[in-house]
């Protein structure tokens, strides 16, 4: 299919993307976006959903103006879409993307005839006011089955729900997996359906026993190598004529197990060029973290032999480099937790995946979803690089192979199921809708639920007593009233729902706060508080961790909550959240990393994912504390810049300046450089002379006190 108007040329389109040809899911989408219908489009990965959704918008918008809203789940994807749509700045569109503080409006954004945001923050800017969304023509949904999701997918459903009511013209594109009830999905939304399992690279999935793999289309494959093992013995193989191999495990410590035993195997098979490349990697990567932790001392040393470990517990630096070399073909083997499938596009010729069951802490050793395995095959399979893919598993015996084969490789997907009714979600975005004055009558709050997935899916009895038990929470704790039929947010209300904090979060500060007026606090009684909220996942409780009680006794005088009287359970779940603001408060005394990572048994990058919630959370004790105890906002505000840079209150002054974070600021401060005025005068020589510091950000330095240097841009962030 070739469209030719006035404002669109498909052929001079599909050159700039570089594309000669369209995938036939492609051409049978394409009539449908080009004229003006919502569509679900669900089919495998790398089968171009994408390209139709870009193909969508910029029609779209050259045909009826507007704006484009495009909405993905993760942050790095909002990078990865931002980076591909550049190319359409040719036709004149400006990009934007805005993936930050959600208690923020971000008026800039709308300067952007394209915004890419994350569905949180899609729902923020939302709360911010609907005016901009009259202007929206154009809403691209990524990953939509991400519904079922029980944190993202309500966020997703009610953004829908309201794009729908507030601008029932504007086009809605969905695109997904393939799932169960796709058509179920696509009936609420009112779409067309485009089903496909075409995919440019064929995609064989298979069960390894005894050196051979029983694959789906009837075929069988002997592996030939010296390795023993099977994981060692497929990845070998996997690598011959230039392959790539993705290794699915079921947890981080996997991950780094796993990447470390087949560094050698991929190791030798390394040219002397591959090595050397792979050398200033490795290198790369220590020069640009400060404080490199003993659990991730190792990852250098892997990715030196061509093989790296991602997991959520690495920083954005590391996973990042990870990705973009083995894009780039360098890394040749990456062995990653499941969240890699649900990320970034890294296909590989060969996916392995070999932990099929992972540890629940309610129900012990649990069969993963069929979905997650589907997406985790769905990498196999390079486009321009490889005629086939092939997504293995392994089994232990002949039983366990024809197991597999009937639950995972022949099954189909699970049908999705929304998850708005959970109250958690429901009181939340029912005080969002009340407090924008979406909704102000149970009239037009049950025509707003009625228009969601949920109200598809659920009975009407049901439903009307979750919506009751929400809006009695949020009417009996102060957060909207109620005359009559009427609705209204409270001040309360209101400054809780443009915070996006869950109201129990909400109550929980505000209580904390009432508490604070009748004792002197310290940073621990905010951090406390912070942990006890919903919004914060707090650490979990070993064995080991019996010096958490002792520090509770020890700071019970200062603590905002005090413990629960009941069971121990209860109890238990405080001191949860009692060593998690242990871990913050030992975070802003400046404990090294390596040893937080060692107290704690915690992840480096769980450590960084903690500081952001708890700053964000914190700011939200700022706002409620010039509500409810006006006279500690100076506590806490330098109590936020403390979780934020890691470092202790005498260090405040310093790290204000841009590239000085807590390392850097210690290294001066030792130096006799205890605030920044008393860095004005000195010469740039000696202030580079400092560990840490060098010329460039010495320079900076003076450049910041006016003192008239310009440096070289450069990056001057801090990795500590």
């Amino acid at each position: 299919m070739v469209m030719h108007d006035a404002a669109f040329d498909l052929e001079k389109v599909l050159k700039v993307f570089h594309i000669q040809e369209l995938y036939p899911p492609q051409k049978e989408a394409l009539p449908y976006v080009f004229s003006g219908k919502n569509v679900v489009l669900a089919v495998p990965t790398a089968a171009g959903k994408t390209l139709v959704a870009y193909l969508g918008i910029l029609h779209r918008l050259r045909s009826n103006g507007g704006k484009a809203l495009y909405i993905v789940p993760l942050r790095a994807i909002a990078r990865e879409k931002y980076e591909e749509l550049l190319v359409l700045k040719e036709f004149g569109l400006r990009i934007g993307i805005t993936t930050g503080e959600l208690d923020e409006s971000d008026k800039r954004i709308f300067r952007y005839d394209i915004i890419i945001c994350t569905s949180e923050k899609a729902d923020s800017l939302l709360r911010h006011g609907n005016a901009w969304v009259k202007q929206v023509s154009i809403v691209v949904v990524d990953e939509i089955h991400l519904i079922h999701d029980p944190t993202r997918g309500p966020t997703l459903e009610v953004i829908i729900a309201r794009f729908r009511a507030l601008n029932p013209n504007t086009q809605l594109i969905a695109l997904s997996a393939t799932i169960q009830n796709a058509v179920e999905l696509t009936d609420w939304l009112d779409a067309q359906l485009v089903q496909s399992s075409w995919r440019p690279v064929p995609l064989k999935e298979g069960v390894f026993y005894r050196k051979h793999i029983r694959f789906n289309d009837g075929s069988k494959h002997e592996v030939v190598g010296s390795q023993k093992k099977a994981l060692e013995l497929l990845v070998a193989e996997g690598l011959q004529n230039s392959g790539q191999s993705l290794v699915f495990v079921n947890s981080r410590r996997s991950t780094v197990s796993v990447a470390n035993r087949l560094a050698m195997v991929v190791g030798e098979q390394l040219s002397k060029d591959e090595a050397k490349q792979l050398a200033a990697i490795a290198d790369r990567l220590q020069r640009n973290v400060f404080d490199m932790t003993s659990v991730l001392s190792t990852l250098p040393q892997c990715i030196a032999s061509g093989v790296a470990f991602h997991n959520a517990g690495l920083s954005s630096f590391q996973r990042h480099l990870v990705e973009s070399e083995f894009k780039a073909g360098h890394i040749k083997c990456i062995v990653a937790t499941p969240t890699l499938a649900a990320g970034v596009n890294i296909p590989a010729r060969r996916v392995i995946i070999r932990d099929l069951w992972r540890y629940d802490i309610n129900f012990g050793m649990t069969p993963i979803p069929i979905l997650e395995y589907k997406q985790q095959a769905g990498r196999a399979g390079r486009p321009r690089f490889d005629t086939v893919g092939e997504a293995i598993t392994i089994a232990k015996d002949s039983a366990q192979q024809d197991q597999i084969f009937f639950n995972y490789v022949l099954a189909d997907t699970e049908p999705i199921f929304s998850k708005l009714g959970n109250q958690a979600a429901l009181r939340m975005h029912l005080l969002a809708a009340i407090a924008t004055d979406f909704v102000n009558s149970r009239e037009s709050i049950d025509r707003f639920i009625n228009s969601t997935f949920y109200a598809y899916q659920s009975d009407e009895v049901s439903r009307q007593q979750e919506i009751e038990t929400a809006l009695t929470f949020l009417v009996d704790n102060d957060f909207v009233t109620q005359e009559a039929d009427l609705y209204q947010p409270t001040l309360l209300g209101g400054r809780t729902s443009s915070l996006y904090i869950d109201p129990l979060s909400a109550l929980v500060l505000k209580k904390a706060l009432e508490s604070s007026c009748s004792r002197e606090p310290e940073p621990v009684s905010f951090l406390h508080a912070v942990c006890s909220t919903p919004d914060i996942r707090s650490l979990y409780l070993r064995n080991s961790d019996n010096w958490v009680e002792g520090e509770a006794e020890r700071h019970q005088g200062v603590l905002f909550i005090q413990p629960p009287v009941g069971s121990r359970e209860d109890y238990e779940w405080y001191l949860s959240d009692l060593k998690t603001a242990f871990l913050l408060n030992d975070w802003i005394e400046e404990r090294p990393l390596d040893w937080l990572v060692s107290k704690y048994n915690i992840w480096p990058g769980d450590i960084h994912n903690l500081v952001e919630v708890a700053e964000w959370l914190l700011h939200a004790a700022r706002e409620f504390t010039r509500m409810y105890n006006f006279s500690r906002v100076s506590d806490v505000n330098n109590l936020i810049i403390r979780v934020h840079h890691g470092c202790k209150a005498e260090l405040l002054d310093l790290v204000k300046l841009k590239g000085i974070g807590r390392v850097r600021a210690r290294a001066l401060y030792i130096e006799g450089f205890t605030t920044v005025n008393s860095l004005r005068g000195v010469p740039v020589e000696r202030i580079a002379h400092i560990k840490g510091i060098g010329k460039i950000v010495a320079e900076t330095i003076k450049q910041q006190l006016n003192e008239g240097y310009s440096p070289k841009e450069t990056e001057l962030e801090e990795f500590s």
